[in-house]
């Protein structure tokens, strides 16, 4: 039997090391009801412009990035927190090494 419940007292060390010019990303639950990512990206990698069909949350765990949310352009690091709108352009783009959960709801 599956636990009910998921429990990590550090979920940045869930990712793998992240390589130089890489994106990491290890899917930590998905379900129906909610798909939760956790993405590592090497400094100077980036997440071209997409969108996604469902609403979205952007947790920045640990590094420095642009977060591009539709034509606005912000500064992202730790503890930045966005909600997104199904089909909203958005673009990331990595100063440092990112840690960053992405919740698809």
């Amino acid at each position: 039997m599956n636990s009910p419940y998921q429990y990590f007292a550090n979920l940045i060390e869930q990712l793998p090391e992240i390589p130089a010019d890489s994106i990491v990303s290890r899917t930590i639950i998905s379900d129906d009801d909610i798909k939760v990512i956790l993405f590592g990206f090497a400094a100077g990698q980036e997440l071209s412009e997409h969108t996604a069909a469902r609403p979205a949350v952007l947790h920045f765990l640990e590094g420095e990035a642009s977060l591009t949310l539709g034509k606005d352009t912000f500064e992202a690091g730790p503890g930045t927190w966005s909600h997104m709108a199904p089909n909203l352009p958005h673009s990331i783009v990595a100063k440092t090494q990112v840690a960053m959960l992405l919740l698809m709801l």
